[in-house]
């Protein structure tokens, strides 16, 4: 497309995307890698929550959660999932949806290590989604995981990532007059070609 230049230029859309929020890293004053990720449960009704974003690799976008939480049980139903990822500073926004799949191998093992010890022992002690009887209640778990791992806990197994390989990302820029740019990349399955259309505000 010829006028697809400048901040929306390039021939990769995970590429573009790095590089939008590389810009907002510098910009964003809180979690510029915060998602509002949407799923679905059983009834087919939706549900939405801000989580972050921990990577963006060459072909998916993947965060960490409790496989337990209600966002986890459905994924595990449906595979499906989408979110928008707003910047207020740069006045953009990318969208996404697509098929998920689980990271729950090395490379969940090698995050839950970076985080900082109480956030390893926390998603031992949280039944992430489910009621709880009361803070103290949680404490006391905090306290019973903490002399049962220890300083070096391993990562659960109910606990690790999940992988968005998109089928649909959009680009949108604000624009004077409320006359948005916005550019869309579709393919029908992961293995097609994308195409790129620019759509009206």
């Amino acid at each position: 497309m010829t006028d697809r230049s400048e901040i929306f230029a390039g021939d990769d859309p995970f590429v573009i995307a790095r590089r939008w929020l590389a810009q907002a890293e510098a910009t964003e004053v809180n979690d510029p890698n915060a998602i509002a990720l949407a799923t679905v449960d059983a009834s087919g009704m939706p549900n939405a929550r801000m989580v972050l974003l921990k990577e963006i690799e060459e072909d998916a976008f993947v965060f960490y959660t409790n496989y337990g939480s209600a966002k986890g049980n459905e994924i595990a139903a449906t595979e499906k999932a989408a979110f928008v990822m707003h910047w207020k500073s740069l006045r953009r926004q990318i969208r996404v949806r697509g098929h998920v799949s689980r990271e729950d191998g090395p490379k969940a093992d090698d995050y839950y290590a970076s985080r900082s010890l109480k956030s390893r022992l926390g998603a031992w002690a949280s039944q992430q989604s489910q009621p709880l009887e009361s803070r103290a209640s949680l404490m006391a778990k905090l306290t019973k995981v903490t002399l049962q791992h220890g300083n070096a806990p391993t990562r659960p197994s109910f606990w690790g990532g999940f992988r968005i390989a998109p089928v649909e990302i959009e680009f949108w820029a604000d624009g004077a007059f409320r006359l948005h740019d916005r550019f869309v990349w579709r393919r029908n399955t992961l293995a097609d070609r994308w195409k790129i259309t620019r759509l009206n505000p």
